[in-house]
C-alpha cells in the first residue's frame, strides 16, 4: 500500500486517508439521494438512478484513486443534473433516454480533447493571477454551499419575482426567479438551524486546535448531538423501500437505455433539431470541462497535489506522464460511464477539499471514498441519517482555508483585480464554478484589450471565450 500510493513521498499516513476518505464521503453523500430526486422528475425510476449514482461515483472515484493516485472523487455532478432535467428534457423536450445519449457524448467529446490536449493546453494558458482567483473563489464557492445547505440563509421574494416555473401534478417543482430574490440570515428559533450553528463552533474549535480527525469528529458529534435535539431521527429509516434488491430490478430500465430506440436512435432522427442538439452537447460539455479544472486548479496546487512543476509538464508532456494527465483523463471517462448506467454528467466533486483539507493527499483516499458508496448500496438509509447541518460546517471551514489564495493577487490593481473579482467572488454568488471561470476568462480579455495589451491574451484563451459566449447564446435560445 504504501509503494503503490506513495504514502511517505506525500507526507501521509493511512489512518489520515481514512479519514479524509470518510470526511469527503459524508460531505458528498447528499447526492445519493439528491440527484435521484432531481433526475425522476423526467420519468426515470428513482432506485434505477440511485444505483446509477452510486455505480458511476465508484467507478469514475477508482479510477481517479488508482489511475492517477490523488485524493479527488466522482460523482454525478449538482447544477449538470438539474440541467439535464429541466432544461433539456422539462424544457426542450427530449426524453430521458435523449438526454443521456447527449451525456455520453459529452462525455466522448472530454475524452478526446484530454487525450489530444486541449483540455492540459486550457489550463496550461490560464494565466497566474486568475488560477489564485480561481482557487480562493471555489473557496467561496464551498463555502456559501455550506452555508446553503446548513440553511442559515433565507431567501424571500414576491409573485413579481417569478420569472418560470415547472409545474407537476399542480405543484411547482422547480421555479426561476430574477434578482428581486433577497437574502436574509435565518431565524435561530428552530433546532436544525441552531444544530448548524452547534456543529459550526465544535467543527471550528477541533480545527483550529489542531485535532486530528476534527472534520470527521465534527460531522459525527454534530450528528449524535442531532439525534438529542431531534433533528436526526432514527425511527425513520426505511430499509425496505431502499432496497438493493428493488434498486437493481430498476436499473434494468435505464441501463444502455442511451443507445435504445428512444435514445441514440431517436436523438438524429430528426434533422431540423439536430443544430439544436449540437448546442446542447456543448452546453454540456463546456459546464463539465471547466468544473473539473476549477476544482484541479483550486484545490491542487494551495495543497502540493498538483506542484508547479506538475502543471508546467502539462505542455510538453505525451500520454500519461503526470498526475494532472491521469487525473483529467479519469474525470472524462467518467461521464460516458455514467450515461451508460443512468445518469447524468458524472465530475469531480468540489467536496473533494472537505477530504483534502482533513489531510487526503493520494489515491487511497479515494477508494475509501468509492468503498463507503459500495457500502451505501445496502446501507443507505442509515447513511441519510447524517443531517447537511452537520457535514455543511465542514464546507465553510474548507473554504475559508482556501480563499487563502486570495493573499496573491494585487487587489491594488484594477487590470489585476477586476478579472480576479469575477473569476472568484462571482463564483460563488452566481453558484456555479464554470461560469465564474467564463466571466474572469471575458473580463480578462475586455481588460488586455482595453489596456491595449491583446497579446498577452493566448489564443486558447480566445477560443475558450468564444466558447462561453456562444455557450450563453445557446442557454438564451433554449
Amino acid at each position: 500500500m504504501e509503494k503503490f500510493f506513495k504514502l511517505k513521498e506525500n507526507n501521509t499516513t493511512v489512518s489520515t486517508e481514512v479519514m479524509a476518505g470518510l470526511t469527503t464521503f459524508f460531505a458528498m453523500s447528499y447526492i445519493l439521494f439528491v440527484n435521484p430526486n432531481i433526475l425522476s422528475a423526467t420519468g426515470m425510476p428513482f432506485q434505477a438512478v440511485f444505483l446509477a449514482t452510486i455505480i458511476s461515483a465508484i467507478i469514475g472515484t477508482l479510477v481517479m484513486g488508482l489511475f492517477a493516485n490523488v485524493p479527488y472523487a466522482q460523482a454525478p455532478g449538482m447544477g449538470l443534473n438539474a440541467f439535464f432535467t429541466f432544461t433539456v428534457v422539462l424544457g426542450l423536450g427530449y426524453k430521458w433516454q435523449e438526454a443521456l445519449a447527449m451525456v455520453f457524448i459529452c462525455g466522448l467529446i472530454n475524452v478526446f480533447i484530454t487525450v489530444t490536449k486541449i483540455r492540459k493546453l486550457i489550463i496550461y494558458s490560464i494565466p497566474e493571477s486568475l488560477q489564485h482567483a480561481i482557487s480562493g473563489g471555489i473557496g467561496i464557492f464551498i463555502a456559501y454551499v455550506g452555508l446553503k445547505n446548513a440553511n442559515l440563509l433565507n431567501f424571500s421574494a414576491d409573485s413579481a419575482t417569478i420569472t418560470s416555473s415547472v409545474v407537476k401534478d399542480g405543484a411547482a417543482t422547480n421555479v426561476s426567479m430574477n434578482g428581486g430574490v433577497v437574502p436574509a440570515l435565518a431565524n435561530f428559533n428552530n433546532a436544525p438551524v441552531l444544530l448548524a450553528i452547534i456543529g459550526l463552533a465544535l467543527m471550528a474549535v477541533l480545527v483550529v486546535l489542531n485535532i486530528r480527525g476534527a472534520v470527521i469528529i465534527g460531522i459525527l458529534g454534530t450528528t449524535v448531538i442531532g439525534i438529542f435535539m431531534g433533528v436526526v431521527d432514527l425511527s425513520a429509516i426505511d430499509w425496505h423501500a431502499n432496497s438493493l434488491s428493488s434498486s437493481f430490478k430498476d436499473l434494468g430500465t435505464t441501463f444502455g437505455a442511451a443507445f435504445g430506440e428512444q435514445g441514440m436512435q431517436s436523438l438524429f432522427s430528426n434533422a431540423s433539431k439536430i443544430p439544436q442538439v449540437l448546442m446542447t452537447i456543448i452546453a454540456f460539455s463546456l459546464s463539465d470541462t471547466f468544473d473539473t479544472i476549477g476544482t484541479f486548479i483550486g484545490t491542487g496546487r494551495r495543497t502540493g497535489i498538483f506542484s508547479k512543476e506538475d502543471e508546467d509538464a502539462l505542455e510538453d508532456s505525451k500520454g500519461f506522464n503526470t498526475k494532472m494527465d491521469k487525473a483529467l483523463f479519469a474525470d472524462a471517462i467518467a461521464t460516458s460511464i455514467g450515461a451508460v448506467f443512468g445518469t447524468s454528467n458524472t465530475t469531480t466533486y468540489v467536496e473533494s477539499a472537505a477530504g483534502i483539507g482533513a489531510g487526503g493527499r493520494t489515491g487511497l483516499t479515494s477508494v475509501i471514498v468509492a468503498g463507503l458508496f459500495a457500502i451505501s448500496s445496502f446501507f443507505s438509509p442509515l447513511i441519510s441519517v447524517v443531517p447537511s447541518q452537520a457535514t455543511a460546517p465542514a464546507l465553510i471551514l474548507v473554504g475559508v482555508m482556501m480563499m487563502a489564495s486570495f493573499k496573491d493577487i494585487n487587489w491594488v490593481d484594477l487590470e489585476e483585480a477586476l478579472p480576479a473579482f469575477f473569476a472568484s467572488v462571482f463564483m460563488g454568488l452566481c453558484y456555479s464554478i464554470s461560469y465564474g471561470i467564463a466571466a474572469g476568462f471575458i473580463f480578462y480579455a475586455i481588460v488586455k484589450v482595453a489596456k491595449g495589451k491583446a497579446k498577452e491574451v493566448s489564443i486558447i484563451l480566445w477560443i475558450v471565450d468564444a466558447l462561453f459566449i456562444l455557450n450563453f447564446l445557446i442557454l438564451a435560445i433554449l
